[in-house]
């Protein structure tokens, strides 16, 4: 009988301070390697998205082109695409599906080049997520001349 009450409270013991801290240590790094890949998957379709939607200004000023005869002026920006700037009389827009000028993923201006690089008419830019010119990664400037 003593062995028994014996042997019946070894199982009832639970588990010790060291177990409960390994526990929570693999469930760290478990949940620290998760929530990278999460974190590295935001900053990619924000990329993502901004170069969807430089694609659809590409094709706004396209339009704008075909009707106008002409690309906006450096002056005239990307505004040019959803108000009617002064002296155009064949201007029918706005050009897509915006009433003011889009802003990129992370909430920066996009930057409209007159001429752009490479001998194109114009180049969109979206600067990444520092809001600078240059960097890697997250960072790194977005094109329509790289698209």
């Amino acid at each position: 009988m003593w062995k028994e009450k014996q042997l019946r409270k070894q199982r009832q013991r639970g588990m010790t301070l060291i177990e409960i801290l390994v526990v929570l240590v693999l469930l760290g790094i478990v949940m620290a390697i998760v929530a990278g890949n999460f974190i590295g998957q935001g900053e990619k379709a924000k990329a993502d998205a901004a170069r969807i939607e430089i694609q659809q200004i590409s094709q706004s000023l396209d339009l704008f082109k075909l009707e106008i005869g002409r690309y906006p002026t450096q002056s005239e920006g990307l505004q040019a695409l959803v108000t009617k700037p002064s002296g155009l009389n064949r201007w029918n827009g706005p050009y897509g599906k915006h009433t003011q000028v889009p802003k990129d993923p992370w909430q920066n201006e996009y930057k409209y080049v007159v001429p752009g690089k490479g001998g194109a008419p114009y180049e969109v830019i979206s600067l990444g997520a520092d809001g600078r010119e240059g960097g890697e990664g997250a960072d790194k400037d977005i094109s329509s001349a790289d698209l």
